[in-house]
């Protein structure tokens, strides 16, 4: 039941962030069964054509799930890649991931320290939800909103002009200040990110809902579960 509620959720979700110009996708065509599959870094373990997640239900049957896609191991038991564009939907699991790690590294960081001056503006103490609360009371939470509206302004017409065919990749705006995504580097760090976006997906959506329980962010719960 909970898996249930968790993947319409999800699908909600996505939905909602969808234009309408984006929804009437792709037609549906069958995956190849010996079609090319990723190698997973290092563990020596398949990804692509050969992998189906949920057995009894088998592979989707949409072009998203052809084998040469990273991340794919099977998973889309709503069949959602069948009427979305899979580029939107790879462009909104990248952004909605890389926040999710975000989210999940402040929650963390507020039990952990306290930056200088907080305390002056917000009761001492004040995290997760309740800052949110306690922000947008203070008037500052329009000011982030205006920024990161601002970024998010520039990351749509990256997205439209990607699905107008410019042959942008999903998620790629050409930031990689380290290098670390150059070279034979590239297709393990696009693995990596989709899977920790996921699992912070998941993470993110724990720590909120223990917030609302028990008033206490992650670190504080285990070590003072009660």
């Amino acid at each position: 039941m909970l898996r249930s509620a968790l993947v319409l959720a999800i699908a909600g979700a996505a939905s909602a962030f969808a234009p309408t110009t984006v929804l009437p996708t792709a037609t549906r065509r069958a995956a190849t069964t010996n079609g090319p599959a990723m190698q997973l870094y290092s563990d020596g373990k398949i990804q692509g054509a050969g992998v189906t997640a949920i057995p009894p239900l088998g592979r989707p049957d949409t072009p998203m799930f052809d084998g040469t896609w990273a991340g794919d191991v099977g998973f889309d038991p709503l069949t959602i890649s069948a009427w979305m564009d899979i580029k939107w939907l790879r462009e909104a699991e990248l952004k909605h991931g890389r926040v999710a790690m975000l989210a999940a590294a402040g929650c963390i960081a507020q039990d952990m320290f306290t930056f200088p001056g907080v305390t002056q503006v917000y009761s001492s103490g004040t995290k997760l939800t309740a800052l949110h609360d306690a922000a947008v009371k203070a008037g500052s939470m329009g000011q982030m909103l205006f920024w990161i509206g601002m970024l998010e302004a520039v990351s749509t017409a990256a997205t439209i002009q990607m699905l107008q065919g410019s042959g942008r990749k999903p998620g790629d705006f050409g930031f990689d200040p380290l290098g670390l995504g150059k070279g034979a580097k590239l297709a393990r760090m696009e693995l990596a990110e989709l899977k920790n976006g996921r699992l912070a997906m998941i993470g993110f959506s724990g720590m909120i809902h223990h917030y609302f329980i028990t008033g206490k962010g992650p670190l504080e719960l285990l070590t003072n579960f009660k």
